[in-house]
């Protein structure tokens, strides 16, 4: 084995029984390890620091600074920034998608301070790295789909996406009104949850450490440089009505387009809600749902987040390896008995969210 594959653990270091509330693994994760390692090995490619992903990264910022500088400086008329701002929001959540991702997991590279720069990308899209990595690597990856616990199934009293939260009546909608409050996903995120989360020091009911130091110099400094780019610049050289436009048409395909690929992996009748967790290793396939698997442009635009079960499994594994992975660990998942559930298409993976929606807006 090379040494980059082992100079990080390729799998979060659970034992048999993993975290509070789980069960005994019975060899389940044990053999997926084992199967996992003898396929990297096999393949000569490291865990992580691999050159596709450098040259991922160098095309996605590309694409980022020639919308970005084209919509500010060179557009002039509404049918020239349009298709310039969809460009840059789909860019934005590119690369949210691909460098953030991996970076915060630590499987961008094997130099921690680039995954760390990598995982700061977000502070730069007007997110937070630091709320970010708490958020999703540490809540949502240990207790996915659990109610109480997992914040990204929490969206307060506009949906109903657990059969464990309340039911209000107006729900019986959801499966309507949600699409289009999508688009507002990356505005509410930049612009309230991010600093109402420090304000409060809590998250899903948990006390939620505030930034200091460094931490808060980057929590403050990237949101002032998101805010000049969003805002200061362009209204130097644009009229106030039209920079608010464009920065809304940009949040709002960015916005959808993330809360639409990450709602498809969990948010689905077949993603498992209750609150039975049984093993650490069952929960994270049982809770999430593979879309698209066949698909080579969607696996390399999301980041191999259609492929969200192998990611769950093995998140400090670089995401161009997940395709190569999917049959092993399905194949594992047969022989030990643990569901596995894959949608053909992006189009079938969008109308079983719709259909979850809809069960869950419906009376009990």
């Amino acid at each position: 084995m090379s040494t980059q594959v082992a100079e990080r653990p390729i799998v979060a270091p659970i034992d048999a029984v993993g975290p509070q509330g789980y069960g005994q693994d019975e060899g389940f994760l044990q053999a997926l390890r084992a199967r996992v390692l003898k396929h990297l090995e096999s393949s000569g490619l490291p865990a992580r620091g691999l050159p596709a992903m450098y040259l991922k990264t160098a095309v996605l910022f590309l694409w980022l600074a020639a919308s970005y500088l084209l919509l500010v400086f060179t557009a002039q008329t509404p049918w020239q920034a349009l298709p310039l701002a969809v460009a840059l929001g789909l860019a934005i959540a590119g690369i949210g998608f691909n460098v953030q991702h991996d970076g915060s997991h630590g499987s961008y590279s094997t130099s921690p301070a680039l995954n760390r720069l990598m995982a700061r990308a977000l502070d730069l899209l007007g997110g937070s790295s630091f709320v970010w990595q708490r958020k999703h690597n540490v809540l949502h990856h240990t207790w996915p789909n659990v109610e109480g616990a997992d914040d990204d199934i929490d969206a307060g009293a506009l949906a109903r996406l657990s059969p464990a939260q309340p039911r209000r009546f107006y729900h019986r909608f959801q499966h309507l009104y949600m699409w289009p409050l999508y688009c507002f996903l990356a505005v509410k995120w930049q612009i309230v949850d991010d600093f109402a989360t420090v304000v409060r020091g809590r998250m899903s009911g948990r006390p939620f450490p505030r930034p200091r130091g460094s931490e808060l110099f980057v929590f403050l400094g990237g949101k002032l440089v998101f805010f000049g780019l969003a805002f200061g610049l362009p209204l130097l050289l644009h009229p106030v009505w039209s920079v608010v436009g464009i920065y809304l048409l940009v949040a709002a395909v960015a916005g959808i387009t993330l809360s639409v690929v990450f709602q498809l992996a969990h948010c689905v009748p077949e993603a498992e809600t209750g609150p039975d967790l049984g093993s650490w290793a069952a929960r994270q396939v049982e809770s999430s749902v593979d879309f698209a698997r066949e698909s080579r442009l969607l696996n390399w635009y999301v980041g191999g987040l259609n492929l969200q079960i192998e990611h769950h499994l093995f998140p400090q594994i670089s995401h161009p390896h997940y395709a190569r992975l999917a049959p092993i660990v399905e194949a594992t998942c047969r022989e030990f008995g643990v569901r596995y559930t894959a949608h053909p298409t992006f189009g079938a993976a969008v109308a079983a969210h719709y259909r979850q929606l809809r069960e869950l807006g419906r009376r009990d």
